[in-house]
C-alpha cells in the first residue's frame, strides 16, 4: 500500500513539474523538419502537449517532423470536439501517412478519429501510452466532467469500444501500475505492450516506454 502510495506521490509531482514548465518555458512548439513520416502528438486531459515532448523530441532527432495541435489547450473537451479539432489540424497541414503518438485520453481521441474523422485515410497508426480503452473506475468519483468522461458505460467510451476494426492499427504501451487506470490499458487486437514500470504521468520519461513508442512508430504497420 505504502508503494502505491509512493506512486500517486510521485506521478503528480511530475505532472506538476510539466504544467509549471509549460507555463513558464517550452511555450512553442517546435517547427516540424524531418524527411519520415508525420508524428502527430496527443496529450491527455488536462494535459498540454509538453507532456509528450521527451517522445517527439526523440522521434524528432530519427528524422521525424513532429505536429503538435496547440488549439487543443489543456485537452478538455469532449472526445468527439477533440477529435474534431486535431482531425482539421491534420487536413489543413495536408499530412498523410500520420502516426499518432498519444497519452491517456489522447489515444481514445485518436482513435475516435481513426474510426470516425478521419475520412481521407490519412493516419496509419496509433501508439497510445496509457490510455483508458476501457474507462476508469475511479472516474465515477471525479467531481469535474472531463474526468467524469472516463466512466466506462459513458456513451462516447462504449462507442468506440464497440468498434474494433481499427484495433489492428494501435499499439498500447502500458505499465504495471497504474495508479488512474485500475483496469490498465489493454485493447483486445490490438499490439499490447507491458513495460515495468509503474505511474500515469511518469511513464512519458521512461526510456523503456519510450524505447517502445519509438519501435513502435517505425514499425511496419499491420494491415486491417
Amino acid at each position: 500500500m505504502l508503494g502505491r502510495a509512493k506512486v500517486w506521490l510521485s506521478d503528480y509531482a511530475y505532472a506538476a513539474r510539466v504544467s509549471l514548465g509549460a507555463t513558464l518555458r517550452h511555450r512553442t512548439v517546435p517547427k516540424p523538419r524531418g524527411h519520415l513520416a508525420p508524428v502527430l502528438l496527443i496529450p491527455g486531459v488536462y494535459e498540454r502537449w509538453q507532456f509528450l515532448r521527451a517522445a517527439g523530441g526523440r522521434l524528432a532527432r530519427a528524422g521525424h517532423p513532429v505536429h503538435a495541435v496547440e488549439l487543443l489547450g489543456r485537452n478538455v473537451d469532449a472526445i468527439p470536439d477533440a477529435a474534431a479539432t486535431v482531425q482539421r489540424y491534420i487536413d489543413e497541414h495536408d499530412l498523410r501517412h500520420v502516426i499518432i503518438v498519444a497519452h491517456s485520453k489522447g489515444g481514445l481521441i485518436a482513435k475516435h478519429m481513426m474510426l470516425f474523422d478521419d475520412v481521407e485515410g490519412r493516419i496509419d497508426r496509433l501508439v497510445a501510452i496509457a490510455s483508458p480503452f476501457q474507462g476508469s473506475s475511479l472516474s465515477k468519483y471525479m467531481p469535474v466532467r472531463p474526468l467524469r468522461a472516463f466512466i466506462p458505460t459513458d456513451a462516447t467510451l462504449t462507442l468506440l469500444a464497440a468498434n474494433a476494426e481499427v484495433n489492428s492499427r494501435i499499439v498500447s504501451v502500458f505499465g504495471d501500475y497504474d495508479p488512474h487506470i485500475p483496469g490498465g490499458s489493454e485493447l483486445p487486437g490490438a499490439t499490447n505492450v507491458r513495460v515495468p514500470v509503474d505511474g500515469h504521468f511518469q511513464l512519458l520519461v521512461d526510456h523503456r516506454v519510450l524505447d517502445e513508442a519509438e519501435a513502435a512508430v517505425n514499425s511496419t504497420p499491420a494491415a486491417e
